[in-house]
């Protein structure tokens, strides 16, 4: 198991900006940064990860005077972009934005999240919905669950490999309707709607942001949310406790990390930064426009959010016989 830093180690690294002389302190706040950052998005453009990064990445820009470009590293359901961001120089200028997946990854990983990466701050969360082809003929999940039981077997989209977020929901889903659901694995959200647009899969366990106006449209049908209470992008939909699956409350997070070894001052001064992106009210509705609910807050918290879906992972994983190997 995943040992995870004491609380006091953590605090005494988030407080070593602080310890720093204050000469020492100006020096770094006036030389970062001195060239264009990178941030890593471990999934293909289009989806919930690459929207909101890009969303904090352009205030960044504009407000820090140095280009914040996104390179999207996908593959091996956000794998490979996860350890590239791990093991860049500890220097500032590669930064990995990424949500739940660098915990459901860690199986996977060559790499220990929480000993190689440093959590800088929380973006954003929404919820993972279950979305629907007109074609399928449901409009609830009541009825899903119905047809399932006549067709056992049904196939669905998942934008992501086995034992991500997006994963779990479903299966979590199945098991508490008693249902067989298939997936059917894809690289990322967007490549996933594609095919799920075109009728090829008709069911999704999606994030939300990439669905928003496929839905709006009346393309794709959204019959759940999994998060406690409903989306304000989503009034009308339920959530799949309303819908009747019980304890099933699960949120889709988007946060920024660096490599180990990143100096204090600089991941301090990311953390500031980007909270002031986050209040700016023109940045705060361009989320709620892309159905994510902005959050900010401390680089302690975050790590308490990365703790504790960590333990919630492994749990869900093994109650749901998920096989992440």
């Amino acid at each position: 198991m995943m040992k995870f830093p004491h609380r006091r180690q953590f605090l005494h690294l988030a407080a070593g900006a602080a310890a720093l002389p204050v000469a020492s302190r100006s020096a770094w706040a006036q030389a970062y940064p001195t060239r264009p950052v990178r941030i890593i998005v471990p999934f293909p453009a289009g989806g919930s990860a690459d929207v909101g990064t890009r969303i904090v990445a352009d205030y960044l820009s504009r407000s820090l005077g140095r280009q914040f470009f996104i390179e999207n590293r996908s593959g091996a359901g956000g794998n490979i972009g996860i350890e590239a961001a791990a093991k860049s120089a500890p220097d500032g200028y590669t930064l990995l934005a990424t949500g739940n997946d660098v915990v459901a990854s860690a199986p996977h990983l060559n790499i220990d999240p929480l000993k190689d990466l440093l959590p800088v701050i929380q973006l954003s969360r929404q919820p993972v919905v279950l979305a629907v082809h007109p074609s399928l003929g449901v409009k609830s999940v009541a009825e899903l669950v119905a047809l399932a039981k006549r067709a056992p077997g049904l196939n669905y989209a998942l934008g992501g490999g086995p034992g991500r977020l997006q994963h779990v929901v479903m299966a979590w889903f199945a098991k508490i309707a008693g249902i067989k659901l298939l997936e059917v694995t894809y690289r990322g959200g967007a490549p996933a709607i594609n095919d799920l647009l075109a009728g090829h899969v008709k069911i999704g366990s999606l994030g939300l942001t990439p669905l928003i106006p496929h839905y709006q449209a009346g393309t794709l049908r959204l019959l759940a949310q999994s998060t406690a209470a409903r989306s304000s992008s989503l009034p009308q939909v339920p959530t799949y406790q309303e819908a009747g699956i019980q304890g099933l409350i699960l949120d889709q997070w988007l946060g920024v990390f660096v490599p180990a070894g990143t100096p204090p001052a600089i991941t301090s001064q990311l953390n500031v930064e980007i909270n002031k992106a986050i209040a700016d009210a023109v940045v705060h509705e361009t989320f709620l426009k892309q159905a994510q609910e902005p959050v900010g807050g401390t680089a302690e918290q975050f790590l308490q959010l990365f703790r504790d879906d960590y333990s919630k992972y492994e749990r869900l994983i093994k109650e749901l016989n998920i096989k992440v190997d």
